[in-house]
């Protein structure tokens, strides 16, 4: 899965624009003349950061909507309804840094062996427990391959050594990734 850069500048825009749009009552962004990959369903997260801090992260597993749309939806979703945070405030928007996920399909994990660092992203499930970290998070904290599981089971609500229970099913995905964050590292989390 490879995203053109027009395309990457268009998502950026779309969920900044949607947050915007939010924050002064206006009417969401069109997706009108977008590119065919904006009109595909694609799973995808979108992170918000400020002043070097996750400000929130929501987003779709699956492909279950277009992406622009999805990119649109999910960078409102990150901005006011992270129950981890308050509502973004409009003051917050000017140094306001936005990161996109596009994801790859999900794929059930036979080995942990094969987990790659930095490449992999992590979902796990058990019963009603779920969670996922975005492949960037094991990287910005530094984690091994065992940290990253416990770190996703503790973020299910789970034991954070249930991983290695025959009952808990693990995914892998991939993801590309992009901010409008400047600098060299723009994979951030």
């Amino acid at each position: 899965m490879s995203i053109s850069e027009a395309d990457k500048k268009r998502l950026l825009e779309l969920a900044r624009s949607s947050i915007r749009a939010h924050l002064k009552g206006e009417s969401i962004p069109s997706l009108a003349g977008a590119s065919p990959l904006l009109c595909e369903p694609r799973g995808v997260f979108v992170s918000l950061h400020r002043q070097g801090r996750l400000r929130g992260c929501i987003g779709y597993l699956e492909a279950v909507k277009p992406l622009g749309q999805s990119v649109m939806e999910m960078a409102a979703a990150a901005a006011f309804h992270d129950p981890r945070f308050r509502p973004l405030g409009l003051e917050e928007l000017a140094d306001l840094e936005v990161e996109i996920s596009v994801l790859t399909p999900m794929h059930p994990l036979d080995k942990v062996e094969k987990i790659e660092v930095g490449k992999h992203g992590l979902y796990i499930e058990k019963g009603r427990c779920r969670g996922l970290l975005l492949p960037q998070v094991a990287v910005e904290y530094r984690w091994d391959r065992t940290t990253f599981l416990e770190q996703t089971c503790c973020k299910a609500g789970l034991p954070p050594q249930a991983w290695k229970e025959p009952d808990t099913r693990i995914f892998t995905f991939t993801a590309d990734i992009f901010s409008d964050h400047p600098g060299p590292d723009e994979s951030r989390k």
